[in-house]
């Protein structure tokens, strides 16, 4: 009796340690690509090094930031609609995304395009000043 004892108490914890194991190894796995995530907010490379691509989108005024990330995610501008929407969303461009045609390059990283999306289009400005 001693001896089932000793081997069902052993079979238990060996059972728990593997559990406690997996636990642990699935923590650190998910810290490292929430670590990895957050990183590329802030410090995400552009697609293509040097002069890149050009590239012209056209942004609807009904288009939501994620369709924009959509759509140059798409157009290969950027890697990552989701990711886009975060940048757009920590960045001094928040909610200032206009509509128009824009030429992007794949050089550029997510920052400089939000900081071009953002302006408002030269026509738009001189409507303004003649109301």
């Amino acid at each position: 009796m001693n001896l089932k004892y000793f081997v069902g108490a052993t079979l238990q914890l060996i059972i728990k340690v593997v559990v406690f194991a997996v636990i642990i190894m699935y923590i650190i796995r998910a810290a490292g690509a929430a670590y990895e995530y957050g990183y590329r907010v802030f410090a995400e490379a552009p697609v293509s090094e040097g002069e890149g691509r050009t590239i012209s989108i056209y942004i609807e005024p009904k288009d939501s930031v994620m369709d924009v990330g959509k759509t140059l995610e798409d157009k290969g501008l950027i890697r990552d609609a989701r990711l886009f929407r975060i940048q757009e969303l920590l960045s001094e461009q928040r909610g200032n995304i206009q509509p128009g045609v824009y030429d992007l390059s794949t050089s550029m990283t997510a920052q400089e395009m939000l900081a071009v999306i953002a302006v408002v289009p030269e026509e738009d400005e001189g409507e303004e000043s003649k109301e």
